[in-house]
């Protein structure tokens, strides 16, 4: 579904005019990459108190847009409003930007918030190597960097930095139940197609790994470079290669496409379709017809508990609609709890150090409506619990947006991989 921008800044008619006049020609290289910004509170307490400033960057123009992009800036919105900055002494302002998919433009507009426009904490970054890349330049400016659709493990294994924080999952989450239960239920001969980048690599590689922990077997592999719009040759290879699964180790628009060439070529009929990474926006735009019965790890589902629907109905408003995903949720909590830790440690302290109040983030424990009560280890992984889930049938769905159930609940500790495996240097043994 796409998101109106008018209707996601909640009427503000500046912003809106600005989303539609500049930023969609935003970032159109390193150079002129650029941001569009939205201010909460008065302009009176602005000049009285100090200022936060947060940074969604994300993809606002390609394959991840629905995943995050305006979804995200609307749920790091709702964190601010939630939080009510004015009352804890300090006033938030929101920016964002499209990375386009790309390192180097997602680290220059990183590198020109940070030095001339008082970013202090980034939040958002689908796409792993763009994330990898802020990691980099977020310790270099010393401030701070919360990752919502993060894949790579690297992020808080052999990279991970004292700046940095993955909130929602990482491909060790994803991958676990998934592979573990389809090779149990007797999906044993797996065929991956797989995009070519560390996104899907780190997908691929995770689940393969629990595959054959299970018992079950790799048979074969098609890389693809992202935006694909073609698999029919990679479908036809899987379908020759005597699988038992197709593993698709990709996502956003890439999954949809994909999705709709499998069913087209007849796959669902011979193959199980295993979908590590399965978001609700991808449920909503296939339709319960061509994605029914498959299995998926989240760690939110907007029906899960009490807590999440309350979650789900504060911010529908800022959405035009469309139910928040595991992505959305993840910049809500994030934010909610880089603004805890920014009150407790102070404006001025916050914004002189953002390792400091990651940091701070470490020693605070969580507790948000998206995810429950969490802590945030000392590799910077959030355990925030993970969702076996199964799309539901036409026929078991009540309403739009009532695509899922919940199978089994995965506690944070059991679905984040072992702090001492994880290669972090920040690591104490």
């Amino acid at each position: 579904m796409t998101i109106s921008r008018r209707a996601l800044m909640g009427g503000a008619t500046v912003l809106a005019a600005a989303w539609s006049g500049g930023a969609r020609a935003q970032g159109s290289g390193a150079q002129g990459a650029g941001s569009q910004t939205r201010t909460t509170g008065t302009q009176a307490t602005a000049t009285r108190l100090p200022r936060i400033k947060i940074g969604v960057l994300s993809d606002f123009s390609g394959i991840y847009t629905d995943l995050l992009g305006p979804g995200g800036v609307a749920c790091v919105q709702q964190a601010v409003a939630d939080f009510a900055p004015e009352q804890h002494g300090f006033t938030v302002e929101v920016a964002f930007a499209d990375h386009q998919n790309k390192p180097d433009v997602g680290s220059a507009i990183a590198r020109r918030w940070y030095d001339a426009e008082g970013v202090d904490m980034v939040i958002g970054l689908p796409n792993s190597s763009v994330a990898l890349a802020l990691a980099f330049v977020t310790a270099e400016r010393n401030k701070a960097c919360i990752g919502t659709a993060v894949t790579s493990m690297d992020f808080t294994g052999a990279q991970c930095t004292p700046n940095t924080i993955n909130w929602t999952y990482d491909a060790y989450m994803l991958a676990k139940a998934l592979g573990t239960e389809t090779v149990k239920a007797g999906g044993r001969k797996w065929y991956f197609i797989t995009t070519d980048n560390a996104f899907g690599n780190a997908i691929q590689g995770e689940t393969a790994g629990f595959v054959q922990q299970a018992g079950g077997t790799v048979v074969g592999n098609s890389r693809y470079p992202i935006g694909a719009t073609d698999y029919s040759s990679f479908l036809i290879a899987a379908q020759g290669s005597g699988a038992d699964v197709l593993g698709l180790a990709l996502g956003g628009t890439d999954m949809v496409n994909c999705l709709k060439q499998a069913s087209e070529f007849g796959l669902r009929d011979r193959m199980r379709v295993a979908a590590p990474v399965m978001f609700l926006n991808d449920i909503n735009a296939l339709g319960l017809p061509l994605t029914q019965g498959l299995l998926h790890t989240n760690s939110f589902y907007w029906d899960a508990n009490a807590r999440t629907r309350a979650f789900t109905q504060r911010v529908l408003p800022r959405m035009q609609g469309a139910y928040p995903g595991m992505v959305h949720a993840g910049c809500y909590a994030g934010t909610l709890h880089y603004l805890k830790a920014v009150a407790a440690l102070g404006a001025a302290a916050a914004k002189a150090s953002g390792a400091a109040t990651v940091a701070r983030m470490k020693e605070m424990p969580a507790d948000d409506d998206a995810f429950g009560r969490t802590v945030v280890r000392q590799d910077g992984r959030a355990l925030v619990p993970a969702f076996l889930l199964q799309v539901k049938t036409p026929a078991e769905s009540k309403a739009r947006w009532d695509y899922c159930k919940v199978v089994t609940e995965i506690p944070g500790p059991d679905a984040a991989k072992p702090l001492a495996q994880g290669g972090c240097p920040l690591v104490k043994t």
